[in-house]
């Protein structure tokens, strides 16, 4: 099927949720297809993280036009208790340091800061 893109067997370190946070967190006005195209989730997997997200409080969104704008709560602490008292604004952090280290050594540019 056409758009959809390859799926991932085995597991990972981070989970969609996060990657998805982060695909926002690298730009707030993303559309659902381009976060969806970033992670390597289909657009209806995007969509029920986002619905995830919103309902607890760990992103916002307002609608502008056909545009929508996410707004992430960096104070807000994940839900893990392996991770007490760890906020959104200290996981983005950490994943926005790989990602600048990455585009340096690639040559690419990195990300631009992660909390709002």
């Amino acid at each position: 099927m056409d758009g959809v893109p390859e799926p991932h067997t085995g597991w990972t370190f981070l989970t969609n949720h996060a990657r998805v946070l982060a695909a926002i967190a690298d730009n707030h006005n993303a559309r659902i297809r381009d976060i969806a195209a970033h992670c390597r989730l289909t657009e209806r997997a995007v969509q029920k993280i986002i619905a995830d997200l919103e309902q607890d409080g760990y992103l916002s969104h307002t609608r502008e036009g056909r545009t929508n704008t996410y707004r992430i709560d960096p104070g807000k602490v994940l839900r893990h208790p392996a991770e007490a008292g760890l906020t959104v604004a200290s996981l983005l952090s950490l994943l926005v340091e790989d990602e600048a280290g990455r585009a340096t050594s690639t040559g690419g540019p990195g990300r631009p800061h992660a909390t709002t």
